[in-house]
């Protein structure tokens, strides 16, 4: 049985026809499109200020001055808005020994026979490795945004450290721009799992598919709403 830590507030099965399971909460979807908003934003004016070919890209936030001003923001609104998310879901994130046994025989999952995979919690493998990196990745981020942020902190630092800064910056935003884009294919390519960051819910079947030891779970601590 997947431990308690897979369970979260609002999680819970509907029986019908077919069975619907709860799997996030109205605020935890907004908080997840918050933040893809604000990643989404924060990769176009980033990448408008990095390369004079992209410079263009400018117009989408009233020219240049204003990109370089709202740039930071954005940056700021990404980190408070992932870290919302990721004290809701850290426990869950954690990597256990089932999870590389899945990984082993991620062939099968890649042909659709995942009956002949190990049964996951919540999140498979690949999940928690894209929800670990864009937690150290923005972390990376803000610290590195911080010290190149001269409207503040203009003084905080020297020169020679802000350009190594602004390095690391970059390849930070190329790296999380990657994780961003297989985190999207992925939830595109596994048919049915848009809907749970749409409607908050997924069927029985596609639980059952993917998570089953999530809805074990789930059905072995009672949280089947009786109402249903």
């Amino acid at each position: 049985m997947a431990s308690s830590s897979d369970i979260q507030r609002g999680d819970a099965i509907h029986p019908g026809d077919p069975v619907i399971v709860s799997r996030y909460t109205t605020p935890k979807r907004i908080n997840h499109w918050i933040t893809a908003t604000s990643l989404i934003l924060l990769a176009l004016s980033g990448l408008a200020l990095f390369h004079p070919s992209l410079f263009f890209l400018t117009g989408l936030f009233g020219g240049g001055q204003n990109t370089r001003w709202i740039h930071p923001w954005i940056g700021v609104v990404l980190f408070v808005s992932f870290y919302i998310f990721f004290f809701q879901l850290w426990r869950a994130n954690i990597p256990r020994k089932v999870d590389f046994v899945w990984a082993a025989h991620a062939k099968d999952f890649l042909a659709g026979n995942e009956d002949k995979l190990p049964e996951l919690g919540k999140y498979n493998l690949g999940q928690k490795v894209v929800f670990w990196a864009m937690a150290a990745l923005i972390v990376v981020s803000i610290v590195t945004g911080v010290i190149m942020w001269d409207q503040y902190f203009a003084t905080a630092t020297a020169i020679p450290t802000k350009r190594i800064a602004i390095l690391i910056h970059s390849i930070a935003a190329v790296l999380m721009i990657c994780v961003f884009i297989v985190h999207v294919y992925a939830a595109i390519w596994a048919r049915g799992t848009l809907r749970a960051m749409t409607r908050g819910t997924v069927t029985g079947g596609w639980a059952w598919k993917h998570h089953r030891k999530w809805l074990r779970d789930l059905a072995g601590h009672g949280r089947i709403d009786p109402a249903e």
